[in-house]
């Protein structure tokens, strides 16, 4: 049988220790069984983008099948249904799917599920009614805060994402700031609920329409706690790592970088290290025509040469340079 700790730890999080002896659901367990077993699940297939018919095919199977990341949904399907938080270094979760799953959860809730209760709760009141009007504008208060919030997240912390997920760094914005403003909208019908139970009793047809809008509301509000969770417990976390990951690719890649330059460094001629040596030891362009037998202007562009290989424009750069390349005796240079 299996445990459904959601509905014992609503907005709560059971972690990786205290969940040994409950049974997840795992890729080779079939999906039908997933959902006849967790109905509530139902809206997050298609979430996913999991379309019905799939028969008794395994959870991998379906998900391979319809392009869904595997380890993803069983993450967010057993901590939706036990609770089950994996470790915050699972660097497994898929960022990309993960997006997709909130972004068509936002959908779902905005564009259908805020609506349909909006249309049951009107037609369970009374028309013409003063206290029914302000239950009403009550609930578009309420639905437009939680509008907000999710526009405020499509509008910020999404596009965030995808830039990281082109491996493109944002110096102005991270996770954590998104952590710090991200408000809860779990209790923004618990004002509502227990007016219309206390104020607006109903006899009849109306009370039973309003007792079933009434389980909706309830439902809405788990929903919206299990979505919020989600965010701070899964989505979150795998950002995180995936900042972390383009920090040490840029580190990365900037050392390479470094090493390729240095590697593929013009070699200095002989000529241009006779002119090295001779600048160490404090001769001037004259000087270093008349010692080498050359031209000024060839002492010159020697000069400018060593300048674009080495990118070196200080003399003790270059007497440095000439030590560790022992083009001078460091103790002969030393005692001069």
């Amino acid at each position: 049988m299996w445990l459904s700790k959601k509905k014992l730890y609503l907005c709560g999080v059971i972690h990786e220790d205290a969940m040994k002896r409950i049974k997840l659901y795992e890729a080779d367990d079939k999906m039908i069984d997933l959902i006849s077993d967790n109905y509530s699940m139902l809206q997050g297939l298609g979430a996913f983008g999991i379309r019905l018919g799939f028969g008794d095919k395994t959870v991998s199977e379906v998900c391979r099948e319809q392009g869904v990341d595997c380890h993803t949904f069983l993450t967010v399907v057993n901590f939706l249904i036990n609770g089950y938080a994996p470790k915050e270094t699972d660097d497994k979760i898929s960022v990309n799917t993960l997006l997709a799953y909130l972004r068509a959860s936002h959908r779902y809730f905005l564009d259908f599920q805020l609506p349909s209760i909006r249309k049951k709760l009107e037609e369970s009141l009374s028309q013409g009614d003063h206290l029914a009007t302000l239950i009403l504008r009550l609930y578009d208060e309420y639905a437009h805060d939680i509008r907000m919030h999710m526009k405020y997240e499509e509008k910020t912390l999404f596009p965030y994402v995808e830039a990281l997920l082109r491996g493109e760094q944002v110096s102005n914005y991270n996770v954590d700031i998104f952590s710090k403003h991200h408000s809860d909208t779990t209790g923004k019908f618990h004002e509502l609920k227990n007016i219309i139970i206390k104020y607006l009793p109903h006899d009849g047809l109306a009370n039973n329409q309003l007792t079933a809008t009434l389980y909706d509301i309830y439902n809405n509000e788990e929903w919206l706690c299990n979505h919020s969770n989600v965010e701070d417990v899964l989505f979150v976390p795998a950002i995180r790592i995936l900042e972390q990951k383009l920090k040490k690719d840029d580190v990365s890649a900037r050392i390479s970088s470094l090493i390729s330059n240095a590697e593929g460094q013009e070699s200095i001629s002989e000529r241009e290290k006779e002119i090295i040596v001779c600048l160490v030891q404090g001769m001037s362009n004259k000087e270093i025509a008349n010692q080498l037998f050359i031209s000024i202007n060839t002492v010159i562009t020697h000069r400018r040469n060593i300048v674009r290989k080495l990118q070196i424009h200080s003399l003790a750069g270059l007497t440095i340079y000439a030590i560790a390349n022992n083009l001078i005796d460091k103790k002969c240079f030393t005692s001069d």
